[in-house]
């Protein structure tokens, strides 16, 4: 065993766990997990809960107090993922004040079907904010064009957001822009800004899964070279992006202020590829002040076998442009692979809620009470 996981903590990643589930807080797993293996913090997503959900495991008793009350099914799901986030951030409360509130974090996304309006995504992330109650909560936002104003009024209001479902640099750039309009507002209301945190979700290992797919149905030399490259110089340059914009006059202003960072945070991190090294989205995305978010299997894969060798972004992004420009040359087209993605994502996890949807009515139904 290394100790891959304490070396990655210490080069300024943070790990974070994306799953979450009520046998992983009830049986102690997840205090195990920031004991034993550097976790500071979760994510979830609609298909995490549908997932968890669906499997039953120690969910029976609050599904049948819900039916017996004849709650409708949405009500039901809400009341049971927040119990869900509300338990999992007390276990990282420590973690939180630990580091000023900068880990000890519990993301919770809202309805995937309001991914493209904006006013219902606000109200509903300031009733998540008040339902879960706690202040090492994330909200999760996707970075569509309808979640970008609802991002800069949350933020605006004081409530901490994870941005999901980032793709493009240029999308990114958006994301970091209507944070700091967001910090404006805030900063406009007299909120105190050193309570306002938040993080954008670039995904990974979904760019590569689409790029690969067409560079192997054109089959060339050309093509097999660029397989698994494109993924990791997307973030790459999109810590290039970061780093620009929190170095600027606009940002500098606000760091006076007391304002946080938006730290980078690598998402879909797990490798869909057996062909790539199973720890490729880990070993080759270190760099201070981000977070990378990983499935169960992918962080134990880190601590047994993680190349953990320093900083692996610093240097490399001509080499990353140089990466994205050869698949474009090909024929790929970069706009077109990213806003297919954003529309998968979206699509996705609104599958995913829909199915809970359906799983969780059959259940309510199948424990009411019968009348009498």
């Amino acid at each position: 065993m290394t100790d891959a996981l304490k070396r990655l903590s210490e080069e300024g990643v943070a790990i974070w766990l994306d799953d979450l589930s009520r046998k992983r807080i009830t049986s102690g797993n997840l205090a195990e997990l920031i004991d034993q293996q550097h976790v500071v913090g979760v994510t979830t997503n609609p298909s995490i809960f549908q997932k968890a959900i669906s499997s039953g495991d120690g969910y029976e008793q609050q599904l049948a107090d819900l039916a017996a009350r004849k709650v409708t099914v949405e009500e039901a799901i809400r009341m049971i993922t927040t119990a869900d986030v509300r338990d999992a951030a007390d276990i990282l409360r420590p973690v939180y004040d630990a580091t000023g509130g900068q880990d000890g974090r519990v993301s919770i996304e809202v309805d995937p079907r309001l991914a493209h309006h904006t006013a219902p995504t606000v109200a509903q992330a300031k009733q998540l904010a008040w339902l879960v109650d706690r202040p090492n909560t994330l909200i999760k936002i996707p970075a569509t064009k309808a979640g970008l104003p609802a991002i800069t009024e949350v933020i605006g209001n004081g409530i901490s957001v994870n941005v999901t479902l980032i793709f493009s640099l240029e999308r990114y750039r958006e994301v970091m822009d209507a944070y700091l309009a967001g910090l404006e507002k805030a900063q406009a209301k007299g909120l105190d800004l050193s309570l306002i945190h938040s993080v954008a979700s670039f995904f990974v290992s979904r760019v590569d899964t689409e790029i690969d797919k067409r560079l192997d149905a054109l089959g060339t030399d050309e093509a097999k070279a660029a397989r698994g490259k494109a993924g990791v110089a997307n973030a790459r340059l999109a810590y290039q992006a970061y780093e620009e914009v929190f170095s600027n006059g606009r940002w500098a202003a606000l760091e006076k202020a007391g304002a946080n960072k938006q730290r980078a945070l690598w998402a879909s991190t797990g490798v869909k590829d057996p062909a790539y090294k199973d720890t490729l989205y880990v070993d080759d995305l270190v760099a201070p002040n981000t977070v990378n978010t990983m499935p169960e299997a992918t962080l134990f894969a880190t601590e047994d076998h993680g190349q953990i060798t320093g900083d692996t972004i610093a240097g490399t992004y001509e080499q990353a442009r140089a990466e994205l420009d050869a698949v474009e040359k090909l024929g790929i087209g970069y706009d077109d692979v990213v806003q297919l993605l954003e529309d998968e994502g979206v699509e996705k996890f609104e599958a995913s809620w829909n199915d809970l949807l359906k799983s969780t009515e059959a259940e309510l139904e199948r424990l009411a009470p019968s009348e009498g």
